[in-house]
């Protein structure tokens, strides 16, 4: 398999003007889309000599821009490791008069946080990279693999050590670096979070519930979740808000995913054996929900994703311009669409519905009550 994937935001990166912060969790790609840019410049603070050299003479990127010929592109690879660079760009940006453009990539806008950085309001774009979309690969996707190995790049189409690429990226990465950024010393506390958010990573939060089974309070679970948010290692899915005329409850509770399913496979050590019969029903939802909110990161849709729950326990995995439901099995049935149904209750004609179920299905149905069943792969391009 070759890692060299053509990405939905390539071309709108190489093609725009204004300079770009382009976040996202190492190994989604980064690198390899700025490297196939051409740059002027290349600055690669991931190399260890190049981030010595850069913190100890941060106006050597002054000087080392200045001496380019107009116009002219400069890439700095995991900015976040030397905040302070980021005074100079906004100097250079500004007095070059848009003729010197930056790109910019980082894997934790918490370090961005922690350092007081300038994060250059006004002067530059925010982009998302995430692990691959269906819609990127040129041949048709190996659920097997996708639901194992998750969509990492280098792990989804590598060779045979993918398992154990990813198993040290869990380990090293996850474990080791993210804790060592979170500044704690109870790693124990860390590692037992690990495994519990992972463990109930896509379901309902519950703060009490995951201080209980990972014996740490419950103010240090919440500090841990925000952590992985701001390490780009999670996705928040809040709560399906009603109109304000609506008077039934609904559960105020967000859902929170790991952002590849592989690496929560890896943290549960799964990741080396097939997906089981008891197992593809959360992977597939996972999957397909993480795929949505890639794609509506890529295209920059702008669309509302939450999650819906009544009182009474009818669920919709995921609310988004259209209403969809995740099933894993191969057949639908009126049953399945209880959820889609209740939201549609609850909202009434106030808003028009398209109701969805993606499942593994080969072929679209249609129900009497208006809800759609849709093969995934056809629903994603169709959503693409």
């Amino acid at each position: 398999m070759t890692h060299m994937q053509a990405r939905l935001i390539a071309d709108r990166i190489s093609h725009r003007r204004r300079s770009i912060l382009l976040l996202g969790p190492r190994q989604v790609g980064k690198s390899t889309l700025c490297r196939r840019l051409n740059a002027d410049l290349y600055v690669d603070l991931a190399d260890q000599g190049e981030f010595l050299g850069f913190s100890k003479d941060p106006q050597r990127l002054r000087r080392e821009a200045e001496a380019l010929r107009l116009p002219a592109r400069v890439v700095i690879d995991e900015v976040q490791r030397v905040p302070a660079l980021l005074d100079t760009v906004q100097a250079l940006i500004d007095r070059s008069g848009g003729k010197l453009q930056f790109i910019l990539t980082g894997s934790s806008a918490r370090k961005l946080k922690r350092g007081g950085a300038n994060l250059l309001p006004g002067r530059i774009i925010l982009e998302r990279m995430d692990p691959l979309c269906a819609a990127e690969l040129d041949q048709p996707v190996d659920f097997g693999r996708a639901l194992r190995l998750g969509m990492l790049p280098g792990i989804y189409l590598g060779d045979a050590e993918a398992e154990d690429v990813l198993g040290t990226y869990a380990d090293v990465y996850l474990r080791e670096e993210i804790a060592a950024e979170a500044l704690t010393k109870n790693l124990g506390a860390y590692a037992r979070f690990l495994d519990v958010i992972a463990a109930t990573s896509g379901q309902w939060l519950n703060y009490s519930k995951l201080s209980s089974d990972a014996e740490i309070p419950k103010e240090t679970v919440r500090r841990f979740v925000d952590l992985l948010d701001d390490t780009l290692l999670a996705v928040r899915l809040p709560p399906f808000r009603p109109p304000h005329h609506v008077s039934r409850r609904v559960l105020q509770r967000e859902r929170v995913f790991l952002f590849d399913v592989g690496v929560r496979n890896a943290l549960l050590g799964l990741h080396r054996h097939p997906v089981t019969q008891d197992q593809v029903g959360a992977a597939f939802e996972h999957w397909v929900i993480l795929q949505i909110v890639y794609l509506n990161r890529a295209q920059r849709h702008g669309w509302r994703l939450s999650s819906y729950r009544s009182e009474a326990g009818a669920e919709v995995d995921l609310i988004v311009e259209r209403d969809i439901e995740i099933k894993a099995g191969r057949s639908v049935s009126v049953v399945d669409t209880r959820g889609l149904q209740s939201l549609q209750s609850l909202l009434r004609a106030r808003k028009p519905l398209r109701k969805w179920i993606i499942y593994r299905g080969p072929r679209k149905q249609k129900f009497e009550n208006g809800v759609e069943a849709w093969p995934v792969l056809e629903a994603l391009r169709a959503l693409t």
